[in-house]
């Protein structure tokens, strides 16, 4: 056995949701090799090459982001308080138009010390600038990642088929790396910026290469009336009228415009949600109807957006959100239990994004993902409620260490891939340079 973590308790997140209150797992060729009640043996103690003392710890599977642009990292507060459309058309696409390959890397280095921070282990990257560096950093930092070259169709025929080549070439050349760290997926930005012609090659290349699909959609009531206007029905049903989502695998972001109709739609096919509650609450684009979607069946799970969009990369915090807004919204305390906001952002997450392994859950077998939470802060008292404190009252920064695959990459809030001081210090330089050239 590679690693024993003891005197932990066990939020394992499997099917019987069950919580082992005092107990302990092994690790071995990254993954979860025995899990158990009370102490180790002496046999399995001795047996392990590294012991950790969780001194009584919260360990709960790594939490997973399944919507994000982590290349838009020093974007954090540069433009806040507009709606969606001027947002990406005045402030977004001018600054990203200026960014270079040093600035980039930046960004994604430190929204990837965020994560790793606040207990995300895998994370979804959907942009269109320096693919491979970021691939190349996953591979090295030992995160996991599903990373995809956005594409958007405002262009040439030629432009989009050159943009296709290179999405195909990426995805080809990075699928299942780094110890299968790494998937890809395609992804046409979304409908109003990809023409519904450029949609479909996108996704037979998708089906030729057997890869997911993610795609913005329905984020914004005047996407949705724009979409209508031009086409003459929803987004959704028109993509379904492309007959897109016949056999593949799809990922959508937002879907927070949305009926009765729609959500039927989605039911029908092997259809996941990535669900941003936050983003959408600051960009004023509404709230999703995540608890109906819930009840009719559909896997919805979390993520964070851009820190241009939403100002952090917390999923802990997006957790929070998700639950308290559903009650909100639907004004019924019932709608969407801890247990089940939890799962969003666990195992419904490996989910949506295609994972193997067991991955989102803690058990024999499952890929050793797992965070440690410092269980004895005042904020986590009584210590016997873990399903309602890790929803409605754990903050990030009690996440104290983080394994992915067995190896770790925090140890007591010291991170050991990645270099955070000089990291901070390379980002606001590089932001500091590109408004130079704004």
């Amino acid at each position: 056995m590679d690693t024993l973590i003891k005197n932990i308790t066990i939020i394992t997140m499997n099917r019987d949701q069950k919580v082992i209150q005092s107990g302990y797992l092994g690790v071995e060729n990254g993954k979860i090799s025995t899990i158990g009640d009370g102490e180790a043996s002496i046999e399995i103690e001795e047996g392990a090459k590294q012991v950790i003392n969780g001194k009584g710890k919260w360990a709960l599977p790594g939490l997973i982001n399944t919507h994000g642009h982590i290349g838009m990292g020093l974007l954090r507060g540069h433009a806040d308080d507009l709606p969606l459309h001027r947002w990406l058309e005045e402030k977004m696409w001018p600054f990203e138009g200026q960014l270079d390959r040093e600035a980039v890397f930046a960004a994604r280095q430190l929204a990837m010390v965020e994560m790793v921070k606040s207990g995300t282990t895998t994370f979804l990257e959907m942009y269109h600038l320096w693919m491979d560096d970021l691939a190349e950093e996953v591979e090295r930092n030992g995160m996991k990642a599903v990373l995809m070259r956005s594409m958007i169709g405002l262009c040439s025929e030629e432009e989009q088929k050159a943009k296709l080549q290179e999405a195909v070439a990426f995805a080809k050349a990075w699928n299942r790396q780094a110890n299968g760290r790494i998937q890809t997926m395609m992804a046409p930005h979304a409908p109003y910026t990809c023409p519904p012609a450029f949609i479909e090659r996108i996704t037979e290349a998708a089906r030729e290469e057997n890869l997911g699909l993610h795609m913005h959609i329905a984020e914004t009531k005047k996407e949705v009336e724009d979409h209508v206007n031009l086409y003459g029905m929803h987004p959704l049903n028109h993509l379904k009228e492309l007959g897109v989502f016949e056999n593949t695998h799809w990922l959508l972001a937002h879907c927070v415009h949305i009926g009765e109709e729609q959500i039927e739609l989605l039911k029908s096919y092997p259809i996941h949600v990535s669900h941003n509650p936050m983003s959408n609450l600051k960009l004023g684009s509404g709230i999703a109807p995540v608890g109906e979607m819930l009840a009719k069946g559909i896997n919805v799970a979390l993520g964070t957006d851009s820190v241009a969009s939403n100002n952090h990369l917390d999923l802990i915090e997006e957790m929070r959100f998700a639950a308290l807004l559903q009650k909100g919204r639907n004004l019924d305390p019932t709608v969407l239990p801890a247990e089940e906001a939890l799962m969003m952002a666990t195992r419904n997450g490996a989910l949506a994004l295609g994972l193997d392994g067991e991955v989102g859950t803690l058990q024999k077998g499952a890929e050793a993902d797992v965070i440690l939470v410092k269980a004895n802060e005042a904020h986590l008292q009584p210590w016997s409620h873990p399903f309602s404190h890790a929803v409605y009252a754990l903050k990030g920064a009690d996440v104290t260490d983080v394994f992915v695959q067995g190896v770790q990459l925090m140890e007591n809030r010291q991170l050991k891939t990645l270099d955070e001081e000089k990291i901070v210090a390379e980002a606001n330089k590089h932001y500091e340079r590109m408004l130079t050239l704004l």
